[in-house]
């Protein structure tokens, strides 16, 4: 199982038209999700875009904090320390992204 967790505070945008990694929000990183907040489906949306953006399976993302609310906290959990570290930095690259 993997033990190191990267805890990814969010910003969330829902109903955005894709969802996409947008810059940073304060000290979180600003997500558009192309899903409304109803039943879910934000949330979901979420959870969709981490496992693709950090190619770990659904198993190893988690919801938190925040499940009702726009700012939100992710744990991603990744198989090594080199992974850990991998993630972080594109976290970076996002966060310094201002489109």
């Amino acid at each position: 199982m993997a033990t190191h967790l990267l805890k990814l505070p969010i910003h969330a945008t829902p109903g955005a038209k894709r969802t996409e990694a947008t810059g940073a929000h304060g000290d979180a990183l600003r997500v558009r999700l192309g899903a409304p907040p109803v039943d879910g489906k934000a949330n979901a949306a979420l959870i969709d875009w981490a496992v693709a953006a950090f190619g770990v399976p659904r198993k190893q993302v988690e919801l938190l904090h925040g499940a009702a609310g726009r700012q939100k906290v992710l744990g991603i959990h990744l198989d090594s320390a080199a992974d850990l570290a991998t993630a972080r930095e594109q976290v970076a690259r996002w966060m310094a992204d201002e489109s």
